[in-house]
């Protein structure tokens, strides 16, 4: 009951600055019962004093604000990309401490000197901050598993049953980051993280579909404000949908998938820069603002690929908007009209609206956030967890 109070507690101070009184009237409990709650989140560094609350109109002196402690427990995420590294520390507040990215191709290098990469980067960035973790989170371009921490298969970086979290604690424990070592470790996929980031800080409604791409293509299905997994925890895997299925051969064994259409190296095979290892969505980007007919026509060739595709989405799970994050993001200007010219020619069962295909504003940041912030929502919803 009392880990329960906390949590209900602390809930309303996360919302906004809040007296002890004002937490009493909106929680039910007694000022003394609300007065001890924050003493123990205070004394856990959870909760700080900033000074007189906003007046309620009521007699007497207004009581004192009570915060979210700018120094309290952070969130601790990391992202392991085809192309990049990235860490990121964000506070109890979700706000951003520390960030840093790193340019490297992981695509076909053992998860050990992956590892070793990103336990370096994750004691870099946690050392800027200046902030205790509460937990580490790492968002994979792949398929996690049941069993707790593991990567069934990452084929753009060539893993298959690899046990990210057990390899990570020897990794920081190397890099001299021994207290990290010792912290919760979680890992999701990037997209999975992408979308939840769109839930939390995007201001989504709570029923939608978030497509996201890298060396990939993945998706986030958000039903009633919950991440919809599947039963085995691979739901989302849109760049495996057939759209055409006498297509191209796929290296996931199957023909004609939307990667073989809209994914990284099909785009640019048809854009006519095969094999550009940089920055691929900022290229395409450059060259399309710039008006190269070929990158923009090899844009309108995705962009009809993943209308087909989402289309299957919208009439299965009728989500109330289809957001396009991660890449695509970027890249939404030139894959939009064929997609809406898709969505409206295929989905006629049910009622659609152009306004519901939607660009995140969050872009490729999405999965590191949803990372970092998916630790500190942890934290708020069981401040009393050992």
């Amino acid at each position: 009951m009392r880990r329960a109070n906390l949590a209900l507690v602390l809930g309303e101070i996360a919302a906004g600055p809040k007296s002890r009184a004002e937490v009493a009237a909106r929680t039910g409990l007694t000022r003394a019962a609300v007065s001890s709650l924050v003493d123990e989140l205070a004394a856990g560094g959870l909760v700080a004093e900033s000074g007189p609350a906003v007046p309620s109109g009521k007699v007497g002196r207004p009581g004192t604000a009570l915060v979210l402690a700018p120094d309290g427990p952070a969130g601790l995420g990391g992202e392991i990309g085809v192309e990049h590294l990235a860490a990121c520390v964000v506070d109890l507040r979700g706000e951003v401490r520390e960030w840093r990215r790193r340019d490297v191709r992981n695509r076909d290098r053992t998860p050990e000197a992956v590892l070793a990469d990103l336990a370096e980067l994750l004691r870099e960035v946690s050392d800027a901050a200046g902030l205790t973790p509460a937990g580490i989170a790492v968002a994979v371009p792949g398929l996690v598993g049941a069993a707790e921490g593991v990567v069934v298969r990452a084929p753009n970086l060539g893993w298959s049953e690899v046990a990210v979290a057990a390899g990570l604690r020897p990794a920081l424990r190397r890099a001299g980051a021994t207290g990290l070592a010792g912290l919760p470790i979680g890992i999701d996929n990037e997209a999975n993280l992408g979308g939840l980031a769109e839930h939390w800080l995007g201001g989504r409604p709570d029923s939608f579909c978030h497509l996201s791409a890298e060396a990939g293509i993945g998706a986030a299905l958000v039903v009633d404000g919950r991440l919809l997994r599947g039963a085995r925890g691979f739901a989302g895997e849109l760049g495996h949908v057939p759209v055409r299925p006498d297509g191209p051969d796929c290296p996931c064994g199957a023909r004609g998938c939307l990667e073989q259409y809209a994914g990284e190296q099909a785009v640019l095979r048809a854009a006519g820069l095969p094999g550009f290892v940089d920055d691929w969505v900022g290229e395409l980007a450059r060259r399309a603002r710039a008006g190269d007919a070929a990158v923009r026509e090899a844009l309108a060739a995705a962009g009809t690929a993943l209308g087909i595709a989402v289309t299957g989405a919208v009439n299965l799970i009728d989500p109330a908007e289809v957001v396009l994050g991660g890449g695509y993001a970027e890249l939404g200007e030139w894959l939009l009209p064929a997609m809406r010219d898709e969505l409206a020619a295929r989905v006629t069962v049910r009622p659609w609206d152009d306004g519901w295909l939607t660009v995140s504003e969050l872009g490729r940041r999405g999965p590191l956030l949803g990372a970092a912030v998916g630790v500190v929502r942890a934290v708020l919803a069981d401040p009393g967890q050992d």
